[in-house]
Parts: structure tokens; sequence; C-alpha cells
């Protein structure tokens, strides 16, 4: 009972970070799976980081306790708000050929969030996740997650990184780096539509009788679907290089929040 009381704190702390984690990251935030199955997950997971390495922590419960547990669900919400901002990549890229190809008019409900969301980055959203399941990716995270006590221990130093502005400042530049990822994903389309919009321009000014809104959007719609065809087979290694930089990123967080761990021996 007396071993109860005394890791009870700290196994609380350790699931707080996890849960905060699943409610943020993709595929385990997604609103097909149930919430039920998050806790028991986040549970189970805890328990796991806390026989390996909550047994060694010593913790004494005090007035301070409140700030530590609020301490490790804004680390939680902070590692998974990381890797969900590399996955807004595809939605923000396909909105981008929305916008170009003319699908903007017919944004859909996402099934993940419940919310409106563009046609082609919904269908690249649904599609990155297929192959970061396929690649393991999942499995990748859940060690991230674990080995990020051997980086940022329950005894970090998160709030005194967001006084000094070094949290603000990396989100800031990651937020910034995933809008351009966005763009240059985006870019082979979005170029193309703008050549096919010079060419109708010629095309009204060399043959006037031609009612361009008539051609143009068909046009555009054939053009926008044919290179997208051509683009899929390229789409595997886009992700591909999109997750090494997201958990680069993810690394990068850990280094600023603690920075890297004592060697062993």
């Amino acid at each position: 009972m007396n071993a109860i009381v005394q890791g009870f704190p700290i196994f609380l702390l350790i699931f707080c970070r996890i849960t905060a984690f699943f409610v943020v990251a993709p595929v385990f935030s997604s609103r097909g799976v149930p919430n039920m199955f998050k806790i028991g997950l986040g549970f189970f997971i805890s328990f796991i980081v806390f026989l390996t390495y909550g047994m060694k922590q010593t913790i004494v419960p005090d007035a301070e306790y409140v700030l530590l547990v609020l301490r490790e669900v804004l680390l939680g919400i902070l590692m998974g708000y990381v890797v969900y901002l590399f996955f807004t990549v595809v939605q923000t890229a396909g909105a981008f050929m929305d916008l170009q190809v003319g699908f903007a008019m017919a944004n859909i409900v996402d099934p993940h969030t419940g919310t409106a969301a563009p046609l082609l980055g919904n269908f690249k959203y649904m599609l990155i996740i297929v192959i970061f399941l396929m690649m393991n990716g999942h499995h990748f995270l859940l060690t991230g997650l674990m080995d990020s006590y051997e980086w940022m221990p329950l005894s970090n130093e998160l709030f005194g990184r967001l006084m000094s502005g070094s949290v603000t400042d990396f989100l800031a530049r990651t937020v910034g780096n995933t809008f351009l990822l966005a763009i240059q994903v985006a870019a082979p389309l979005i170029v193309a539509m703008f050549l096919a919009d010079v060419g109708l321009g010629f095309l009204t000014k060399t043959a006037p009788q031609y009612n361009v809104f008539v051609i143009g959007i068909p046009l555009k719609l054939i053009i926008g679907m044919i290179l997208l065809i051509l683009l899929m087979p390229g789409l595997a290694g886009i992700f591909e290089k999109l997750f090494s930089i997201m958990f680069e990123s993810l690394e990068q967080l850990f280094g600023i929040v603690q920075g890297p761990p004592p060697p062993e021996g």
C-alpha cells in the first residue's frame, strides 16, 4: 500500500503527458478511435513507462504538484501539436490545389476532425495516414513518446524555456516550415494551372469569340486530374521525407526543452 501511495503521483504525471499527446496527435486523436481505447492505451503505455522509468523517480505531492501536472499536460500537447502540424501540410497543399483546379467550391466534411476540408486535401490526408500506418509510423511515434522521458524527464525545464521564448521561437519556425512544405508539395499543380490561365488569356486575346469561362473550368479540371494521376507515384517519397522532417522536429523540441540525455556508463 505504501508503494502505491508513493508511486501514484509519478504514474499520474506520466499518464497526463501520454494522454495529452493522444488527444492532439494524428491517427490517435481521430474521431473514429473510441475514447475508451485512447484512455486504455494511454493507461497501459503509462504503466510500462512507470515500470521502466518511474520506479526510479521520487516526487513529493505538495502544492507545487499541480504545476507539475500542468507542465506534463503542456509537454504532451506540444509534442502532439508538432506531429499534427506535419500532417496538416498535405491538407494545406490540397487547399492550394483545390483553389487552382476549381474543387474549392466542393468542400467536404473531414471524418477525422468533423470540420469542412478541401477535397484534394482530404484525399491526401487519408492517403498520408494509410502510408504512415503502412510504414509503422505509429510505432515510431509511441517509441518517441516513451523515449521523451530520457530527453525530458519529469524534472524538466519547460516553464523556463517558455519564459526565455525558445519554445515559442521553435513553434513559429515549425509553422513557417510546414507552410513552405505545403507550397512545395502543391507547386507542380499550381504552376501548371498558372500556365493554363496564361494560355486561356492568350486565347481570349486571339479569339474573343470563345467563352473562356465555359472552356476554362472543364479544361483546368481535366489538366488538374491528369497531373494528379501523374504525381501520385511520387507522393510516397514526398510523405517519407515529410515524416523524417517531422521526427527531426520532435528531436529538436526535446533538445530545446531539456537537451540530450546523459551518456550511459
